[in-house]
C-alpha cells in the first residue's frame, strides 16, 4: 500500500493513517480527561482513600503527557486544523482545559510530595493562561461574526476553570517558594477575582442565552455542567485562600468579603445542577436523543469530582460538619460517572 504525505511534508504509513486523522481531528477539551480524573483523584486523597486515588494518578501521570504530545504533533503536522479551532469563537476556549489540566496534575503530585514539579507544572500553566486569556478575546472580539447570544455556551465558562486552577496549585506551591510566597498569595488573591469577574460575565450572558431565547437538544451538551463546574472550583479556590496561613494585614483584612463570596458562589453552583439533571432528562428521555459518547462528557465529570471537593473543602472553613458529610457522598457519584464515561 502506498505511502500517504500530508501537509507538513512527511510520509504517514497506511498502518498509522487512523492515528494521524485522530491526532489531525482532536477536541481541543480533551485534556478534560486529565481534568476529571485528577480531581477524582485529589477528592479521594482528602477523603482517605489514598490506593484508590494513586490509581487515579497513575491514569494522569500516562494521560497528561499523551495528550500533550498529540497536541504538539497536531501542532506541528496538522497546523491548519488546529489554527481553525483557535479561531473559531466556539472552541477557543476550549483550549483552557490545557491549563486547568496541567495544574490539577500538579496539585496531585504536590499531595504526594512532588512539589519541584508542582513549581514547574504552575510555572507552564500560568504562561498558557496569560498567552490563552489574550488570544481568546481577541478572536472573540475580532473574528465573532454572530448577531446575537447564540454563540455564548457553557463552554466558554472553561476559562473560569483555567483561572481558578491556577489560585488552587498556587497556594499550595507558594509554600515551596518561601522568598516568593508573599507576592503568589497576593497574586492568587488577584487570579481569584479576575475568575469572578470573568464567572459574572459569561454567566449572564450565558443565563440570558438558555432563558430568554429559544431553547433546542442541540443547544443541551454537557459542557453545559461547566457553569456548575466554575462556581464549585471558584467556590473551592475561596476555600484554599480561606485556609492558607499568609500573614498579610491587607489580605487578611479581605477574609470575610472572600468568606461571603465564597458561600455564596458554592450555593449557586448547587442551585445549578438539579436544573442540568432537568435539562439532561428533557433532551434524552423527552426529546428522546439517543445518548452517546462524546469528548465533552469529560466536562460534565470534572465539575462533579470538583463539587464533591469544594464542598468538603468547604465545611473546613466554615466548620458546618454537613458540608463534608454531603463532599463525601458527592465523590461516589463521580467516580461511576468517570468509569462510564
Amino acid at each position: 500500500m502506498a505511502e500517504r504525505m500530508d501537509r507538513s511534508g512527511l510520509t504517514v504509513k497506511p498502518i498509522l493513517a487512523p492515528l494521524d486523522r485522530g491526532i489531525r481531528d482532536l477536541y481541543p477539551g480533551y485534556p478534560a480527561i486529565v481534568m476529571a480524573t485528577g480531581i477524582i483523584s485529589n477528592a479521594l486523597f482528602f477523603l482517605g482513600s489514598f490506593k484508590l486515588s494513586q490509581a487515579f494518578f497513575a491514569v494522569n501521570v500516562v494521560a497528561y503527557p499523551v495528550l500533550l504530545i498529540m497536541i504538539l504533533i497536531r501542532a506541528y503536522r496538522h497546523t491548519s486544523a488546529l489554527w481553525a479551532d483557535m479561531l473559531d469563537p466556539r472552541l477557543v476556549f476550549s483550549f483552557f482545559t490545557i491549563v486547568a489540566a496541567t495544574d490539577v496534575l500538579g496539585i496531585q503530585c504536590d499531595l504526594r510530595g512532588y512539589s519541584e514539579i508542582a513549581v514547574a507544572l504552575w510555572l507552564f500553566a500560568l504562561f498558557l493562561w496569560v498567552i490563552l486569556l489574550n488570544f481568546s478575546f481577541a478572536v472573540l472580539s475580532f473574528l465573532n461574526t454572530a448577531q446575537d447570544a447564540n454563540v455564548v455556551h457553557g463552554g466558554w465558562l472553561i476559562a473560569i476553570v483555567g483561572t481558578q486552577s491556577l489560585v488552587l496549585l498556587g497556594v499550595r506551591v507558594a509554600d515551596h517558594l518561601v522568598e516568593y510566597g508573599t507576592g503568589l498569595i497576593v497574586l492568587a488573591h488577584m487570579l481569584w477575582g479576575i475568575g469572578l469577574a470573568l464567572y459574572a460575565i459569561f454567566v449572564t450572558l450565558f443565563s440570558y442565552r438558555i432563558f430568554f431565547f429559544k431553547l433546542t437538544p442541540e443547544d443541551l451538551s454537557p459542557l453545559l455542567w461547566v457553569v456548575m463546574g466554575a462556581a464549585a472550583i471558584s467556590a473551592n479556590a475561596g476555600t484554599s485562600l480561606l485556609l492558607n496561613n499568609a500573614h498579610v494585614p491587607y489580605l487578611t483584612s479581605m477574609k470575610p468579603f472572600i468568606d461571603g463570596i465564597t458561600l455564596i458562589v458554592w450555593a449557586w453552583g448547587t442551585w445549578w445542577i438539579p436544573l442540568l439533571v432537568c435539562f439532561g432528562v428533557w433532551k434524552h428521555a423527552v426529546c428522546r436523543i439517543p445518548l452517546s459518547y462524546s469528548p465533552a462528557l469529560w466536562s460534565l465529570v470534572f465539575p462533579l469530582g470538583m463539587y464533591s471537593v469544594a464542598t468538603f473543602r468547604l465545611s473546613l472553613a466554615t466548620q458546618f460538619p454537613f458540608l463534608g458529610s454531603l463532599g463525601r457522598e458527592f465523590v461516589w457519584i463521580a467516580v461511576p460517572a468517570w468509569a462510564i464515561t
